[in-house]
């Protein structure tokens, strides 16, 4: 089963609010039911800062291997730019993906693209000189936990372990190095057994299948999930199912409790329920999609604003991720 791309589900709510005194943004009100029973976390972005930078990477790799097919009048800086487009919009789906559209670009040129797992090995290699130090560091204990970890995450993964809500987590990474990684930031024992990643035959891995393996095998409705993820595909397939969708829009370079503004309209466009930067409010956030609890508006004034506005951390980061 294919991850599917990214398309609006329909125009940007023209207004959202804030949970009083807190960044959580409710763009769309939660029907309230039955408490949810069940948690997915996506991993990079989501939960672990490992990977940051990644894009760093993969733009400068790609653009290098399809500028030897350049077209006649094609520039570098127009082939870097179409790169960090296709790149982008993939972002959330397995790596893979990106990797077939090179050899998708390729092809287009009259050229004869290698195996797409080629470039992704390729890709993989560099990214992990990259985090070596900080995968090293994790390991003998010289970088603290909590600076590979967007803020807040051990806090919200224990509240909802202390409410029995059962954790799962889902990346586009390859699993082996998912679960390596959840080991290094302790975030597995939150997850025992629920960790899945990419698999070497792409097709046999999505997040739409964990969703509704999910659903199937504890005999629940969508009603009963809640997904958070800095990636369209898991708040998109979340809201298929009927489930409530957290949009993490992260800022993972500067940590600064603003949210992303590119992710976070996209993540919007996608269906997410609510937007937050990070975790720092997670008691606010749990409370209100567990129990429907706001936080007392003496604290401060939700009021509404046109979508896209500062709330309470000023503006978000410019630009994409």
């Amino acid at each position: 089963m294919a991850e599917r791309d990214y398309r609006a589900v329909g125009p940007l709510p023209s207004s959202t609010r804030f949970l009083a005194g807190t960044s959580v943004e409710v763009a769309r009100e939660i029907p309230r039911g039955p408490a949810p029973e069940h948690a997915l976390f996506d991993f990079d972005g989501t939960l672990s800062l490992v990977r940051e930078g990644w894009m760093d990477v993969m733009v400068p790799l790609l653009a290098g291997i399809l500028s030897e097919y350049a077209r006649p009048g094609e520039t570098e800086e127009g082939i870097r730019a179409l790169v960090k487009d296709f790149v982008t919009e993939l972002t959330g789906k397995q790596t893979i993906y990106q990797m077939i559209r090179l050899a998708e670009e390729i092809r287009t040129r009259g050229g004869v693209p290698r195996d797409p797992r080629d470039y992704k090995a390729e890709y993989h290699e560099r990214l992990m000189e990259r985090i070596a130090s900080r995968r090293k560091g994790l390991a003998d204990g010289t970088l603290p936990r909590e600076e590979a970890l967007v803020p807040g995450s051990l806090e919200i993964l224990g509240l909802l372990r202390d409410r029995g809500v059962h954790i799962y987590i889902a990346s586009g990474t390859d699993e082996e190095y998912v679960l390596e990684e959840a080991d290094l930031l302790g975030v597995d024992e939150f997850a025992p057994g629920r960790i899945y990643g990419a698999q070497a035959d792409y097709a046999s891995f999505s997040k739409e299948m964990v969703i509704r393996r999910i659903l199937t095998e504890n005999r629940v409705d969508g009603r009963r999930l809640v997904a958070f993820g800095d990636g369209y595909v898991e708040i998109a397939d979340s809201k298929a199912v009927g489930g409530t969708a957290v949009a993490v829009a992260s800022d993972e370079s500067g940590r600064s409790g603003r949210p992303d503004a590119w992710k976070r309209e996209r993540l919007l466009g996608a269906g997410a329920d609510l937007v937050v930067p990070d975790y720092r409010d997670a008691e606010a956030l749990v409370a209100y999609v567990w129990d429907g609890v706001e936080p007392d508006t003496a604290a401060g004034a939700a009021g509404t604003r046109p979508s896209g506005g500062p709330g309470r951390g000023g503006p978000g980061p410019g630009g994409r991720r």
